[in-house]
């Protein structure tokens, strides 16, 4: 049974995930079309030291973020991980919810056909 929920979530996720990519898209100027396309290929080229040094530079500004961060910040970016993860696990439950109904449905549909 827990490889059926992380697939329910994986699949909600990445379909919320896909939604927000197209409803993005669907706002996009060209020109913001055209540097998106063009990082693409950028980082399409880029050598696998080059995609390390990236990322290492880009959680080297996280880390010098949190570092300057006020507790209220700090507090506040807390508690919307909170309710980020909150949210994912309603939508979890939710899934697994509606598996449960359909396998129910379905179950009952083959035994009312035996009866008939």
């Amino acid at each position: 049974m827990p490889k059926r929920k992380r697939a329910v979530t994986r699949d909600a996720a990445s379909r919320r995930e896909a939604i927000r990519k197209r409803e993005r898209r669907v706002v996009e100027t060209e020109e913001e079309r055209s540097r998106r396309l063009s990082t693409m290929e950028r980082r399409a080229k880029e050598t696998e030291e080059q995609r390390n040094s990236r990322l290492a530079v880009m959680a080297q500004r996280g880390q010098q973020r949190r570092a300057e961060e006020t507790e209220e910040q700090r507090n506040s970016r807390l508690s919307a991980m909170l309710q980020h993860a909150r949210e994912r696990r309603l939508n979890v439950i939710e899934g697994q919810n509606h598996h449960q109904i359909q396998t129910f449905y379905a179950s009952r549909t083959v035994l009312y056909s035996l009866f008939i």
